[in-house]
């Protein structure tokens, strides 16, 4: 008798299973195809641009009620081929200042006169308010360079350098387009 319960219990369990979208143990979940074993998910454009973000702040403004919060960010943006620019973006919201800071870094993109190395042509300097830069070409010796000149020059798409600031500022948005204004005033040969 109560092995007779049991299986009807059992039967009207697995109708249930099998009314509600079928059953879980053959691996479907409702009425969605399973993708067949080995096939890959399609793969995700790559955007045109890489950003590294360099600087969070918060910020505020007094106003008669008191202070108004927002969120201030500089991030570089490059495509590690040669372009390579520096934004900052404001706003309310971290992802909305990233956007527009984004945005802003795209707007003033530099193009790099690279060797056919990557490296770079010649020694240059450069400051920007009291960030003061130097890179030197150092062949085979690949990226050296801390701070926000190496988030610059890496993103730049840029080896074999030896970078140095030579300034007393710790203000990375400085060094960053420090760093900029040296890549944009380099110069190749003209054959």
């Amino acid at each position: 008798m109560n092995l007779k319960i049991m299986e009807n219990q059992t039967k009207t369990n697995n109708s249930r299973n099998q009314s509600a979208g079928g059953s879980r143990s053959a691996g479907g979940f409702g009425n969605r195809p399973r993708r067949p074993f080995g096939s890959r998910r399609p793969a995700t454009e790559k955007p045109e641009f890489e950003q590294k973000i360099i600087n969070i702040r918060r910020v505020a403004r007094v106003v008669a009620g008191g202070r108004r919060f927002s969120f201030s960010v500089a991030l570089v943006a490059g495509d590690k081929n040669g372009r390579v620019g520096v934004g900052i973006g404001k706003a309310g919201d971290t992802s909305l200042a990233m956007a527009k800071a984004f945005n802003k870094a795209k707007q003033a993109m530099v193009k790099v006169s690279l060797t056919k190395t990557k490296s770079l042509p010649h020694e240059v300097t450069a400051k920007f308010k009291s960030a003061q830069v130097i890179l030197r070409p150092a062949k085979g010796r690949g990226l050296i360079a801390g701070s926000a000149l190496r988030v610059v020059l890496s993103l730049a798409g840029v080896h074999d350098v030896n970078a140095k600031i030579i300034s007393r500022s710790k203000d990375k948005l400085n060094i960053a387009r420090a760093t900029v204004i040296a890549l944009s005033s380099l110069k190749t040969k003209k054959n």
